[in-house]
């Protein structure tokens, strides 16, 4: 049955389906109902790549009012599967901006939905976990909708990274290319005075602003699909290895750990952030499980055990790693999770490698955790194990 005009719906795998208004663009998209904390960042978020697979609930009741910038985007294209908003800002008002939130959506085919109660839908998957769900313009009957939901693929299983890694090596020089760049660059960190590291960054994913805090930390970046084979990274030479962000279960992704264990084996310094995380914790003997409603937010509070601070940082990951499946032998805890004490960093005592949970790169507090890009270089410079992540760094 065809919908009415101007009308959406959002389906639940659990019976659940709200009515609103559409904007954006039209059609009918299945994928696992998120939520996301942050009040600001849309643009980022939307065109994240670890959203893959992803309906995305934003709990800030306006979104949209600075517009859209393409000098902000974190990839080359719009990842979510569908966006879900209170109110959409009628008029954006930014010098930056050259569309709006509804022009953006639809110009990249995202449906949007809004004028529903995203308190509830939120809290309903704060209790009861993320969930599969249906998005539709063109759906009206909500039993074919909820249908539609219980037989679409669960996150847990799925390789998404296949679907966002790039097809080919690549470089990456492209920095912060903005005229407004230069106060920007007055803050950074003053890597372009040191001797350039040579890192391997392996594609899951990746966001643009990781590559160019790496860059301004001082390193040059060579991008590498997820499945890349261990000689091709060699040949390379590399300082460092970079493994990235990325979206769905990491437990699919073989082909990297498998690349990753025989990387470990080279002693060569890695670093990894979120997925990144992840997938070296499986390549080290651990093991992942899905988390209820996982963390997507820009006020994730992380308390840092090298230094006892706490971080506010900005998470996106619906998987863990079971702290208790790492060799403590092996690996220490760098970092937990306040929230719910789940593991948000660690690094390896007698190796080069350390990775983290969250997002340094997306400056939730602003800069928090900006630290992290200059521990990877002196790793790299050193060889040697981090003994303390922090921001300050031992002669």
């Amino acid at each position: 049955m065809a919908n009415a005009t101007n009308q959406v719906k959002l389906a639940l795998e659990d019976g659940t389906v709200f009515t609103g208004r559409h904007f954006g663009a039209t059609g009918t998209r299945e994928a696992e109902v998120v939520f996301n904390t942050s009040m600001m960042g849309y643009q980022e978020i939307l065109t994240d790549p670890s959203y893959r697979g992803q309906i995305v609930t934003m709990t800030y009741p306006q979104i949209g009012n600075y517009g859209i910038s393409p000098e902000d985007v974190e990839s080359e294209q719009v990842h979510v599967a569908g966006f879900v908003v209170r109110e959409p800002a009628r008029l954006h008002s930014n010098f930056r901006a050259d569309v709006s939130l509804q022009e953006y959506l639809k110009k990249n085919g995202i449906i949007g939905i809004c004028e529903i109660d995203t308190r509830a839908l939120t809290r309903k998957l704060r209790i009861d976990g993320a969930m599969r769900g249906v998005i539709s313009t063109e759906i009206d009957d909500d039993a074919e909708l909820v249908k539609m939901a219980r037989q679409s693929p669960e996150m847990k299983g799925q390789d998404l990274v296949q679907h966002v890694t790039r097809p080919h090596t690549c470089g990456w020089n492209k920095g912060y290319e903005s005229q407004f760049a230069g106060p920007l660059k007055a803050l950074a960190t003053p890597g372009h005075e040191r001797k350039r590291m040579q890192v391997v960054a392996i594609d899951c994913g990746i966001k643009d602003n990781i590559m160019r805090n790496l860059t301004e930390a001082g390193c040059d970046v060579t991008v590498v699909p997820a499945t890349v084979q261990l000689e091709t990274i060699l040949e390379m030479n590399p300082d460092g290895i970079f493994v990235s962000n990325g979206p769905g279960d990491p437990e699919p992704v073989s082909y990297t750990i498998e690349t990753l264990k025989k990387l470990i084996e080279k002693k060569i310094p890695m670093f990894g952030i979120c997925l990144g995380l992840q997938l070296l914790g499986q390549a080290l003997g651990g093991k992942t499980y899905k988390l209820k409603f996982g963390h997507r937010g820009g006020n994730q509070p992380v308390k840092n055990l090298d230094t006892g601070q706490v971080e506010i940082t900005a998470q996106n990951h619906g998987f863990a790693i079971d702290l208790n499946t790492l060799s403590q032998d092996d690996i220490r805890v760098t970092h937990i999770n306040l929230n719910d004490n789940t593991l948000e960093g660690f690094a390896h005592r007698k190796l080069p490698i350390f990775a983290v949970q969250y997002h340094p790169e997306a400056s939730p507090g602003p800069h928090d955790a900006n630290y992290l890009f200059d521990a990877f270089y002196h790793m790299m410079v050193s060889k040697q194990p981090p003994t303390t992540l922090s921001g300050q760094i031992e002669a």
